[in-house]
């Protein structure tokens, strides 16, 4: 007879006790805090599910004071799925591809991260044919002042979008590049390098429904972005540009956004299916380092 065993994440998930955790929906459009878990130690299936529930809720979660490794982020983030490599490669941590350092921080006189991530509002990898589920970023240095990050409620977006507007893209796509904004990016500063052709391949124009359907809860939300989507299919330039600028205008207004003030230690997990965000600037004189990982999501429909 052969016993059949649980890979061993499984096995450790139905090992570990339970922790008395409280999620707190924030007096906003969105978001919610995470009280007393510790993503340090063993996560039961049980917590797991409870947070998954709450990140399909509440499409931005915050995990306090969460003292962390990069292997525990990384194993943590790849319980909701495989995870995607940034195409600058340049800025993956040693050691752990699969992490992001976004920072403003230069060490003899280069940049250590990506230091203008989120300057326009996005959805991570939207420019891929399968965009990301969702991002984990985590706090390891941070600004006295500043450093901000935002994010918008798509699903508000799309429900409170005006009848001529949901007439004029329902059914349609739009196209979405990671160089849409790059040249752009690379005359303001240092943190954009030149691509390789097989840092370019990677990034290929890739077309999505201008209205996505969340895959678990079925709600629908805009999924354009003033970052990535450069054109609807299908329509005059003239046409497109002026659609999507009323898009992008809607998107992202203010009854719609939460806005995160890091504290030490935090850990946001966003739903990038729900939300949209935005950084909202660091001084130059103070120094910002978060590590980002991201999972990937599935082709939207």
């Amino acid at each position: 007879m052969t016993i059949q065993t649980a890979p061993h994440s499984e096995r450790a998930a139905q090992d570990a006790a339970d922790q008395s955790i409280e999620i707190r929906k924030f007096d906003a459009p969105l978001g919610a805090e995470v009280i007393g878990l510790d993503l340090s130690k063993p996560l039961s299936q049980a917590d797991f599910t409870r947070i998954h529930r709450a990140h399909l809720d509440h499409h931005v979660l915050v995990f306090r004071d969460q003292r962390i490794t990069p292997d525990e982020q990384v194993a943590f983030s790849r319980r909701f799925g495989p995870l995607q490599i940034h195409v600058l490669h340049q800025f993956g941590l040693a050691g752990h591809p699969e992490v992001l350092i976004v920072s403003n921080i230069m060490e003899n006189g280069t940049p250590i991260g990506l230091g203008d991530a989120g300057h326009f509002w996005h959805s991570d990898l939207s420019y891929k044919d399968k965009p990301s589920l969702g991002s984990m970023l985590h706090a390891q240095e941070l600004p006295a002042t500043g450093g901000d990050t935002l994010f918008a409620n798509q699903h508000l977006a799309w429900d409170t979008l005006p009848a001529h507007l949901k007439q004029a893209v329902e059914g349609r796509a739009a196209e979405h590049t990671y160089l849409a904004k790059y040249a752009e990016l690379q005359k303001r500063s240092p943190w954009r390098p030149n691509l390789s052709a097989e840092q370019i391949a990677q990034v290929k124009p890739v077309t999505h429904p201008i209205v996505r359907t969340h895959p678990e809860t079925k709600r629908r939300a805009l999924f354009v972005s003033e970052h990535f989507t450069t054109r609807v299919i299908g329509l005059p330039e003239d046409e497109s540009s002026a659609l999507l600028a009323e898009l992008f205008a809607h998107s992202t207004q203010p009854e719609f956004v939460y806005r995160h003030q890091w504290r030490e230690r935090d850990m946001v997990f966003w739903d990038n299916r729900s939300v949209m965000h935005l950084a909202a600037g660091t001084p130059d004189d103070q120094r910002r380092k978060l590590y980002r990982t991201t999972i990937e999501g599935d082709a939207p429909f």
